[in-house]
């Protein structure tokens, strides 16, 4: 499946504009874009995600393979900023991801848009942990040995809303 990778780094920088112009954990981003992704396919029976990027079942959930290669794309631009914040009581690092541009809403189509919305109001509000715990319990991770790509037509056994309506 090739990148879109121009929609791919406007839905990062959407993604950080509705968190407040700025997203905390490299592990939230990644659970986001799955959501994102894996929601686009299964809506309307669509069978295409947004960005493109195969993931793969990692420890800490489904991880997009290129994800940081696009934040990079992003820095190296200056349309995202990319920071890393110190632990506190005992607390790990947190990669933060500001958006320094606009996205570029007139690349996504209506769907796009749709899905994009949604999981930004559905499953902004959660920290990493939270988004890990939830694509742990879903039939694409489930369904998927540690390690390899996880299949996109697994969407369609997940309990989402859209699974047993056509819009």
């Amino acid at each position: 499946m090739a990148l879109a990778t121009v929609k791919y780094e406007n839905a990062i920088l959407y993604l950080c504009k509705q968190q407040g112009g700025m997203l905390s954990g490299k592990k939230k981003l990644a659970k986001l874009l799955y959501f994102v992704d894996f929601d686009r396919y299964e809506f309307k029976e669509s069978t295409k995600s947004l960005t493109g990027d195969t993931y793969k079942h990692l420890p800490l959930g489904p991880v997009p393979d290129h994800y940081m290669e696009i934040v990079a794309r992003l820095k190296k631009r200056g349309a995202l900023k990319h920071d890393v914040t110190e632990g506190s009581n005992g607390y790990a690092p947190t990669e933060v991801f500001s958006a320094k541009q606009e996205p570029d809403l007139r690349l996504f189509d209506k769907d796009d848009l749709y899905i994009l919305q949604r999981v930004s109001k559905l499953y902004g509000g959660l920290n990493g942990t939270q988004l890990e715990k939830l694509s742990h319990a879903e039939a694409p991770y489930l369904a998927t040995e540690p390690y390899e790509p996880i299949d996109y037509q697994l969407a369609f056994y997940r309990e989402s809303e859209f699974s047993d309506a056509v819009s």
